[in-house]
């Protein structure tokens, strides 16, 4: 009996670091990987699971008219931060300081950036002003994020409107 306790609380404690999330620099590493790999750039999302802009960020980005603009420029990486209460486990380790590295400590989220393969900042999400564009919605924060996705890659006429279609909120 004292045996099956010391099991069932051992392969509890060994399920919980299994759900683990990944480590935040894995988590990029493995982007920076694939993006040197491809020959794309890599885009950088910090987000948490009750941040309603994050989804409708990731919900623009992955429609079937803007997903093979994204695929074919980016690899595209989340990085998990600032959960609240059981949710915390979400959060990929280290990835606060990450953020943090990148001066979004404080813009609010979603906070991204554009990094080339080896790491370098190619654009971020603030806008002229150093306020975070985070999920653009207005004309003028949509017409700053296409302008800043041409800064680190070449989008056509028709993908520029297309990406502009779908992310301004009417």
């Amino acid at each position: 009996m004292k045996y099956s306790k010391i099991i069932i609380v051992v392969t509890l404690l060994l399920f919980q670091l299994g759900a683990a999330q990944e480590k935040a620099d894995v988590v990029v590493n493995k982007a920076f990987t694939e993006a040197k790999a491809n020959k794309k750039n890599v885009l950088l999302v910090f987000h948490a699971s009750w941040c309603k802009w994050c989804k409708m960020m990731e919900k623009n980005m992955d429609l079937p008219e803007t997903k093979p603009i994204f695929d074919k420029r980016f690899v595209t990486a989340y990085v998990d931060v600032q959960e609240r209460g059981d949710k915390k486990s979400l959060e990929n380790p280290g990835g606060q300081e990450l953020m943090k590295k990148y001066k979004g400590e404080n813009a609010g989220l979603p906070f991204w950036l554009i990094l080339n393969p080896k790491g370098e900042v190619l654009a971020d999400s603030f806008d002229a002003k150093g306020e975070n564009l985070g999920s653009p919605a207005t004309p003028e924060e949509v017409t700053a994020f296409i302008a800043k996705i041409e800064k680190s890659s070449k989008l056509s006429k028709e993908e520029a409107q297309t990406i502009e279609k779908v992310f301004v909120k009417k």
